[in-house]
């Protein structure tokens, strides 16, 4: 029997879309494994400079980066896409700066854990599926492991934990926004470059009162190139490819690499608990990512159910997710 044009088209559709997924995934591992050993390396600036000081280094260094090799046109802006990128800038600036005087007082594994529930959250709202639900419910349930409470637990840090939380949220949700309104990554480096002169005041309090060492300002910029400017064009690019609620329940593995960082970097011991935790969370993604294949992982992000604003069709429950 002949096969029609149409037909053709139609059973291809999936297959022109798996390269997009890989890529999609491989991105947001990147930016996952860069994010956590930023970090580590950054944790190690903060007997000298502070968090501040390091998330003033980071913010300036980012927004050097991708303002010189981006080269955004913020007069060509208009007023729609300026929304999103001001929203981004301080959901960003605001998210640093809470996660790092976290990791000062709680440490990096527990830090980046309760960040996790961000993107957890996401997941949550966002699924229509009970498979999707199943894993974030799963990734959550070992979230509680990793942050169980402890004798010597720092209250106020885990506040600011949840704060950073709230923020990657945001920040999700936002970034895709600024995705579909900017091409290429325009809107990641004209937040960055906000956020930078947000911090200038703040670095100049955080240098001026913190003896500065070069080593010292050597790693909170390395922190700024690994934390920062490398995971936001990553996501960027990488929720063009994949749904919000599929990065929402991939993130999952920020915990994970956090925990390893800090046992190879900082020397964070894990007890059999958190490494059965983890192994829970790593499994949980696996299922997500091997049932995600079937059902809108690849979907394109024009392909929206709201053709008057495409980019935010699929940033809320509805029958797209």
């Amino acid at each position: 029997m002949t096969t029609t044009a149409p037909e053709r088209q139609v059973s291809a559709a999936p297959a022109a879309r798996q390269p997009d997924q890989l890529t999609g995934i491989a991105l947001m591992t990147g930016s996952a494994l860069s994010a956590q050993l930023g970090a580590a390396i950054a944790a190690l600036a903060f007997p000298v400079l502070g968090p501040a000081g390091v998330v003033a280094i980071r913010q300036w260094v980012a927004g050097a980066v991708l303002l010189s090799s981006v080269r955004p046109k913020f007069r060509s802006f208009t007023r729609r896409q300026w929304l999103p990128v001001l929203a981004l800038a301080l959901i960003f600036a605001t998210m640093n700066l809470s996660l790092y005087a976290a990791i000062n007082t709680i440490g990096l594994g527990l830090a980046v854990t309760l960040e996790f529930l961000g993107p957890l959250s996401v997941a949550l709202l966002a699924s229509r599926r009970a498979i999707d639900l199943g894993c974030a419910l799963a990734a959550a349930a070992a979230v509680v492991v990793l942050a169980r409470p402890q004798p010597t637990t720092d209250y106020a840090g885990i506040g600011l934990a949840l704060l950073a939380a709230a923020c990657w949220a945001g920040y999700i949700l936002v970034n895709r926004v600024v995705g579909a309104r900017l091409p290429g990554s325009q809107g990641p480096a004209a937040a960055a470059t906000l956020s930078a002169l947000l911090y200038v005041p703040v670095g100049i309090w955080a240098l001026t009162s913190h003896p500065v060492t070069v080593v010292a300002l050597g790693r909170a910029a390395t922190a700024g190139v690994m934390c920062s400017a490398i995971p936001m064009v990553a996501d960027t690019l990488a929720l063009r490819r994949i749904p919000a609620r599929f990065y929402g329940v991939f993130m999952s593995v920020n915990p994970v690499f956090a925990a390893l960082t800090g046992l190879v970097v900082l020397g964070q011991s894990l007890q059999p608990a958190d490494w059965l935790a983890i192994t829970v969370i790593v499994t949980a993604n696996a299922l997500a990512l091997s049932t995600g294949t079937r059902v809108q992982a690849g979907r394109p992000l024009h392909e929206s159910s709201c053709p008057s604003d495409p980019g935010t069709a699929q940033l809320v429950p509805s029958a797209e997710w």
